[in-house]
């Protein structure tokens, strides 16, 4: 199983987000347990992703499990079946010609932009694990139907984010 993992999960995992529940930080734990012991994880190869990572959490000095996976992704960088590199094609400071749905870029975070279009260049269009961040239930579904899955590790936590953010909007279905 390859995935991507957004930058939440790892925050979630490092117990960085404090609104989530604990049930939601001992989802992201377990899954990137499971993703180091058996599975592998798509990033791009210039390091947008890794780069993210390291300047969200403290790999060297921290012992939470998501500084842990980073470092993990650190020993495994060379070994392709456990950490796979895609290139991405830069057409501006976060546009990438591999972004899968033109109409949804002008609203999607600019940061978030990266993993959407490495899940569109990988071959095996990996799904893409999400925790926290509500705005991607405004985007799943279109996503999904241009091929890239979005699987939210978190799902009520990430609605009741969803709600108090956006109280006027109906809440989106998760996939």
């Amino acid at each position: 199983m390859t995935v991507i993992v957004d930058t939440n999960v790892i925050l979630v995992a490092n117990d960085a987000h404090p609104d989530v529940s604990p049930e939601c930080v001992l989802e992201c734990i377990y899954r990137l347990q499971q993703l180091m012991q058996s599975g592998s994880i798509a990033i791009d190869d210039a390091y947008r992703i890794l780069g993210e990572y390291q300047h969200k959490t403290n790999p060297r000095k921290g012992k939470g499990v998501g500084d842990v996976f980073i470092k993990w992704i650190f020993t495994k960088l060379t070994d392709a079946q456990r950490v796979q590199q895609v290139s991405l094609t830069e057409l501006g400071e976060d546009q990438f010609a591999e972004f899968p749905v033109a109409s949804l870029e002008a609203v999607f975070d600019r940061p978030d932009r990266k993993f959407a279009a490495v899940a569109n260049a990988h071959p095996d269009k990996p799904t893409i694990w999400q925790a926290a961040d509500c705005k991607w239930l405004d985007w799943w579904s279109e996503l999904k139907a241009n091929g890239v899955d979005v699987t939210f590790l978190c799902g009520d936590d990430v609605c009741g984010f969803y709600k108090k953010k956006f109280p006027k909007k109906p809440l989106p279905a998760l996939p």
